[in-house]
C-alpha cells in the first residue's frame, strides 16, 4: 500500500483527476488492498488532502477535473477569453480560467458561450482551458454594477479579470436603478461588441458603506438573513439567573478584545496556585460564554447557525452565526452585567504545561471590557484610565502566568511564520482614508496563549469522558511541497537544509536563519504555502503548527459552531444541565466537512473583500511608480507585491519588456529569449500603476525595464510564456 504522502504525491504530479482505477493500476494494489485504497482516500477527504470530483474521482487540493465544462465572461485585453466554471462545488472563490486556441475548425469562443474543455492548472487559483466542444448556451451569471443608458443600460462587471461591459435592453432592467449592484444573467454574446444580459437580483447600491462588503458577501454565497423562527427564538431569550450554576462574580474577570471587536465572548483571569505541590505555577480561568444555554440542537436557531458555519468579518461590517440578540447581547460579556459562562479552570506548572483541569457552567460578571491597547499600555506604564483599580489587580498575574505559557510554547516548538497583517481604515464618510499594519502586541499573544491552552483542556477533557470531540487538526506538510519549497529557496541562494519536516522546527530554525535576508517576508510567505490546511475531524491526528498532539476549538462558540459542538459535548458528559449534546449527535465526520468548508468560504470572501478595498485605496494612484516584489509567477504574467507589501499587482506579458518568456519547472524563474533577462521570485522590481478597480479588486501594473516602461503597444510581438512540457500557443 502506497503511505498517504505517495498518494497525495502522485496526485499533485498528475495536476487532474483520477479515479480510484488509476492509483490501483499505478501503484498495482489488488483485492483488499484497493478496499483499503478506498478507505485512505475517504479519510484524505474529509481532511481535505485530497479534494473529490465526480464519478468518485479524486484530485490534489486546487487541481482541475481533466475535463470540465465552462462558461465565457468576458475578453481580456489581449483577446483571451475569460471563464469560470459551471456548478463549482469548491469552498473558495472559483478560479479564473484563461481560454485557450479552440481546436481546428471550431471558431474562436465569445461571451456567453459554454465550453467542454480540457483543463490544467497554471498558477494560483488559475486554470487553462483547451476548447474541445461547444455546448447548448448556459446561464452565467455576473455581478456588476448597473449603469442607465438611453437605450436600457449596461453593466460594468465585479468579476476578476473582466474588462468589457453587458447590455441591458429595457424589458431586462426589471427595478434596477443607476448605480445598483446587480447579479445578472448573461443571455447572449457575439465574437465581436458586447453580450446582452438580463438582471436577476438587486444587491444593494455602489453608493451603499458596505458595497464592497456586500459584492464579496454575494460572490461567496454567504448567507445573511435569519429565518423568522430563529429571529423569534432569540428574542425570546432571557438571563439565567445563579440557580444550577457557579457563582463567580465576584471573580475580576476581564474582556480583552481589539478596540472595534463587535462581540465578548471569552473572558480571563490568572492568580497563583497555592497548592503545595505546584510552586511556581498557576491557575486561570478562561470563561466562555453559554451559547448552548441558548442555541438548542434541533432549534431554528441551531439551523441557521450550522448552515453558516461561523461568522464572517469584513473591514465595515459582520456577517454573525447568530442574531444580534445572542451575539450582541446575551452571549456577550459585556461588563458589570450579569452573563452565563462555561468556565475552564486551569492549573499550570511553572514550566506552562497544563496540570489538571475542570470545567463547570457558571455566572459571571466582566469586571471590565479591556482592549489590547489598554492591556499593554498598562504593563509598559501603569494602570492608567476608569479602568486603572481593575488593571491593577489583574495585569501582573495576567502577564506571569503568560510569561510560563510562552516559554512553554518555544519549547514545544509551534511554529512561527511572522507576515504582517494590515487593516483598512475609514474616515467619517465611509471612505478608506488609509491601509495600516497591524501591530503585535504581547497582549495579542498573552490571549492566545490562555486560549490555546483552554482549547487543549477541552480536547482532554472529552478524551476523559469517552465523548464526541471536534478536533482542529493540522497534518503536517506534504513532503513533495516541502521539495518544492527548497527549490524555490535555491533559486535565490538559500540552501535549506534537509532535516526533518515533519516537525515545525525544521522551518523555525529555516526561518532564524534568515531573519535578516533581503527575501525575508517572501521566505514566510512560501514557507506558509507549504503547509497543510488546518481542518475540523472527530479523528485526531494532533495541531501540528501548534506541535500539540490534541487540541479542539473551545473558546468562541458565539462565532464558530466546532466551538459550540465542543460545549455541547462537554455539557452533556459532565452532566451540566440543557443544551447537551444528543446522544446521537449524526456523523461527526459529515458536520465536520461541512464547517471546514464554510471556514473556507469566509476565509474566500473576507481575502476577496480586503483585495477590493486595496484596488479602491489606490484608484487615486493611477500612473504612480512602484518598488515592488515578485511574488509569483504564471504563465499569464507577474504577481508582483506593492505598497510595502499591503497588495499585489498583476503584470501580464502584455505589460513587460517584449520578449518571449520561458517559465522553469519550478514556476519561480522566468527567462526571455531574446534579451536573455532572467525574472527571479523575489526580485526587487519597478512597476507602474496602469489600473486600479475597487469593484473588481483588479490592480494592474506595467514592469519597467532600463530604458523605461514596457513597449507602449498593448500586445508584444513575438510576446508571451512558454511552460515546459506544455503545447506552446
Amino acid at each position: 500500500m502506497p503511505t498517504r504522502e505517495e498518494l497525495v504525491a502522485w496526485l499533485t504530479a498528475q495536476g487532474s483527476e483520477a479515479s480510484r482505477r488509476d492509483l490501483a493500476r499505478s501503484f498495482g494494489l489488488r483485492g483488499a488492498q484497493r478496499t483499503e485504497l478506498r478507505a485512505l482516500l475517504k479519510e484524505l477527504g474529509v481532511e481535505g488532502t485530497v479534494e473529490r470530483g465526480r464519478s468518485r474521482r479524486v484530485r490534489a487540493p486546487g487541481a482541475p477535473p481533466n475535463v470540465g465544462v465552462i462558461d465565457v465572461f468576458d475578453i481580456d485585453e489581449d483577446g483571451e477569453p475569460l471563464a469560470h466554471p459551471v456548478d463549482w462545488q469548491g469552498a473558495d472563490q472559483p478560479p479564473l480560467v484563461r481560454v485557450g486556441k479552440p481546436l481546428a475548425r471550431m471558431a474562436d469562443p465569445g461571451v456567453g458561450d459554454r465550453l467542454l474543455a480540457r483543463l490544467e492548472p497554471s498558477g494560483e487559483n488559475i486554470w487553462v482551458a483547451l476548447p474541445l466542444k461547444r455546448l447548448a448556451k448556459g446561464k452565467a451569471t455576473v455581478l456588476g454594477i448597473f449603469r442607465r443608458t438611453g437605450d436600457g443600460g449596461r453593466i460594468e462587471p465585479a468579476e476578476r479579470g473582466a474588462r468589457h461591459e453587458l447590455l441591458v435592453a429595457p424589458a431586462d432592467i426589471g427595478t434596477a436603478v443607476d448605480g445598483d449592484l446587480v447579479l445578472a444573467e448573461v443571455t447572449g454574446g457575439r465574437q465581436y461588441g458586447l453580450a446582452s444580459a438580463r438582471i436577476v437580483e438587486r444587491i444593494g447600491h455602489q453608493d451603499d458603506a458596505h458595497a464592497i462588503s456586500l459584492l464579496a458577501i454575494h460572490a461567496a454565497h454567504i448567507p445573511v438573513d435569519f429565518v423568522p423562527e430563529t429571529l423569534a427564538e432569540a428574542a425570546a431569550a432571557h438571563p439565567v439567573g445563579a440557580a444550577g450554576r457557579v457563582d463567580l462574580r465576584d471573580i475580576p474577570l476581564v474582556t480583552i478584545d481589539g478596540a472595534d471587536a463587535r462581540d465578548f465572548d471569552d473572558a480571563v483571569f490568572a492568580e497563583p496556585d497555592e497548592a503545595a505541590d505546584n510552586a511556581g505555577g498557576w491557575h486561570l480561568i478562561v470563561a466562555i460564554a453559554d451559547v448552548a444555554w441558548y442555541v438548542r440542537p434541533g432549534s431554528a436557531l441551531d439551523r441557521d447557525a450550522y448552515l453558516r458555519g461561523n461568522s464572517v468579518y469584513f473591514a465595515d461590517r459582520v456577517v454573525p452565526m447568530l442574531p444580534e440578540a445572542l451575539s450582541a447581547d446575551l452571549c456577550s460579556l459585556r461588563p458589570r452585567e450579569d452573563r452565563a459562562c462555561l468556565a475552564a479552570h486551569l492549573w499550570i506548572d511553572d514550566a506552562g504545561r497544563l496540570k489538571r483541569h475542570r470545567f463547570e457552567r457558571g455566572l459571571m460578571r466582566s469586571a471590565a471590557r479591556l482592549t489590547y491597547e489598554i492591556v499593554q499600555r498598562a504593563r509598559d506604564k501603569g494602570p492608567q484610565g476608569e479602568d486603572a483599580h481593575v488593571l491593577e489587580r489583574v495585569i501582573a498575574p495576567l502577564y506571569a502566568a503568560y510569561g510560563v505559557l510562552e516559554a512553554a510554547r518555544k519549547k514545544r516548538g509551534a511554529l512561527e511564520i511572522d507576515l504582517p497583517e494590515r487593516k483598512v481604515v475609514f474616515d467619517a464618510q465611509g471612505e478608506i482614508a488609509a491601509v495600516a499594519p497591524v501591530v503585535r502586541l504581547d497582549s495579542h499573544r498573552l490571549i492566545e496563549e490562555f486560549m490555546i491552552t483552554a482549547n487543549v483542556a477541552a480536547a482532554r477533557e472529552l478524551e476523559r469522558l469517552v465523548r464526541p470531540c471536534m478536533y482542529r487538526i493540522h497534518d503536517a506538510p506534504d513532503p513533495e511541497k516541502v521539495e518544492a519549497l527548497r527549490k524555490t529557496l535555491a533559486t535565490f541562494g538559500v540552501d535549506a537544509e534537509r532535516g526533518d519536516a515533519a516537525k515545525p522546527a525544521f522551518f523555525n530554525r529555516l526561518l532564524a536563519r534568515l531573519a535578516d535576508h533581503p527575501h525575508f517576508r517572501l521566505v514566510n510567505e512560501l514557507v506558509l504555502r507549504a503547509q497543510m490546511q488546518a481542518v475540523y475531524s472527530p479523528d485526531n491526528i494532533g495541531h501540528f503548527g501548534l506541535a500539540l498532539s490534541r487540541y479542539a476549538h473551545f473558546t468562541s462558540p458565539i462565532r464558530r459552531y466546532a466551538d459550540l459542538l465542543v460545549h455541547r459535548a462537554l455539557v452533556a458528559g459532565l452532566g451540566l444541565g440543557a443544551g447537551a449534546l444528543a446522544p446521537d449527535p449524526g456523523d461527526f465526520t459529515a458536520l465536520g466537512e461541512h464547517i471546514s468548508q464554510c471556514e473556507r468560504r469566509a476565509v474566500a470572501a473576507e481575502r476577496d473583500a480586503m483585495n477590493r478595498y486595496l484596488a479602491r485605496w489606490l484608484e487615486t494612484r493611477v500612473g504612480d511608480t512602484f518598488s515592488g516584489t515578485v511574488r509569483g509567477m504564471s504563465r499569464a504574467g507577474l504577481f508582483v507585491a506593492i505598497a510595502d507589501g499591503a497588495t499585489d499587482g498583476f503584470v501580464p506579458f502584455a505589460r513587460m519588456p517584449r520578449d518571449r518568456w520561458d517559465l522553469d519547472e519550478s514556476g519561480s524563474r522566468m527567462t526571455g529569449r531574446n534579451t536573455s533577462q532572467v525574472i527571479r521570485l523575489g526580485d526587487p522590481v519597478e512597476v507602474r500603476l496602469v489600473e486600479a478597480k475597487g469593484l473588481t479588486g483588479s490592480v494592474l501594473l506595467e514592469l519597467m525595464d532600463s530604458g523605461g516602461p514596457a513597449s507602449g503597444t498593448r500586445r508584444p510581438a513575438r510576446g508571451g510564456v512558454r511552460m515546459p512540457g506544455r503545447r506552446r500557443r
